[in-house]
């Protein structure tokens, strides 16, 4: 006979010996154990792979054993292909590293992500996580005006994005398809909003080249191909300038600047789910947040220094909707739609 104090011995027991919960944190050498069991996390990133593979070889440096396979390309076209994987209930990817915060938001509501928290992830502000854990910002990055210093004198640099519509810019500016990137039609709609449909007006007398990805816009102020941009990421920009391009960043002084989190999930069904967690844990530590965020984008977490020669983010001013914005498919197919009336398609490939 099974007595009530034999009973509640096994209870405490199992309590005891339970792993911690899904939202739970754990140690770095916690995950590593787990992880290096699985041998390997693939991770798809937004943009070119190049982000990623080098942060990957320095995490495959420090947990041996474990290999880092990079996927990217454009969000909205990964975002694809792990809906199609999911589907077919034949996951590759382990964890995604998106800008498209729509769809963490959608994964979210159809049960596909993995809830947990890594430790820190209380020092991340709620607007760059979901508070439940399904998804987290892991670098946060803003759209800037950049310029190209033989070409534009400083006293010419814009203070607003009206200063774009001087006729002496005519054929200098360049600027991503706002119908195709999402934070560039988070951009476009602020500036229609601050100064009237008049903008676009504007802007398409001053005949503006497209492309695109941030990368080629950087690339192509650097190279002076073109003079300047009202819509270059701070992390291309400040890349383009390490790199030996001749390109400056300006921050505008009537216009605020959007800013967005890069996000990152882990998906249910992940064929190595704990590699994942390491992978995740190790890129959101504070350790290696001071390395990542040290120029070019800042760090999500509020208890990590702003990149060299910046501000704290919240010392700016910011339009902070994006998320509020871009989840919102109505309105957001309705601008796509007027954007691409003025500009006209998409055209060319994408920079990497």
């Amino acid at each position: 006979m099974v007595t009530k104090t034999v009973v509640t011995a096994l209870i405490v027991s199992c309590l005891v010996s339970t792993p911690a919960g899904p939202a739970a944190a754990q140690s770095l050498d916690e995950l590593y154990r787990l992880a290096k069991a699985e041998g390997r996390v693939n991770l798809y990133g937004g943009g070119p792979a190049a982000i990623y593979t080098g942060w990957a070889k320095v995490f495959e440096e420090k947990f041996p054993g474990i290999k880092v396979q990079v996927t990217g390309d454009f969000s909205n076209r990964l975002t694809g292909r792990i809906d199609a994987q999911r589907k077919a209930g034949t996951m590759e990817a382990d964890l995604a590293i998106l800008q498209t915060i729509q769809d963490f938001v959608r994964w979210k509501k159809e049960g596909a992500l993995v809830q947990w928290k890594p430790e820190g992830f209380e020092k991340i502000p709620s607007a760059f996580k979901d508070d439940d854990g399904t998804y987290v910002g892991i670098g946060v990055n803003g759209l800037v005006y950049a310029y190209n210093p033989k070409l534009v004198d400083t006293g010419d640099v814009p203070r607003s994005a009206k200063d774009f519509l001087n006729p002496r810019f005519a054929g200098k500016i360049v600027s991503t398809y706002p119908h195709d990137d999402d934070i560039t039609l988070y951009l476009y709609h602020t500036i229609v909003e601050r100064h009237g449909w008049q903008f676009m007006d504007g802007l398409m007398k001053n005949t503006p080249a497209y492309v695109m990805g941030h990368l080629g816009v950087a690339q192509k102020i650097a190279a002076g191909e073109f003079a300047l941009t009202f819509d270059s990421t701070v992390s291309s920009t400040m890349g383009a300038k390490r790199r030996g391009g001749s390109i400056e960043l300006a921050i505008p002084d009537d216009d605020p600047v959007p800013i967005w989190a890069q996000t990152a999930a882990i998906f249910k069904g992940a064929p190595h789910p704990n590699a994942a967690r390491l992978y995740l844990a190790w890129y959101l530590s504070k350790e290696q947040q001071q390395r990542m965020h040290r120029v070019g984008s800042w760090s999500p977490r509020n208890d990590v220094e702003p990149p060299a020669g910046f501000k704290p983010i919240d010392q700016y001013r910011l339009a902070r909707g994006f998320r509020e914005f871009i989840t919102d498919g109505a309105k957001v197919a309705e601008l796509r739609k007027k954007f691409e009336g003025y500009i006209g398609p998409v055209k060319g490939e994408a920079y990497r």
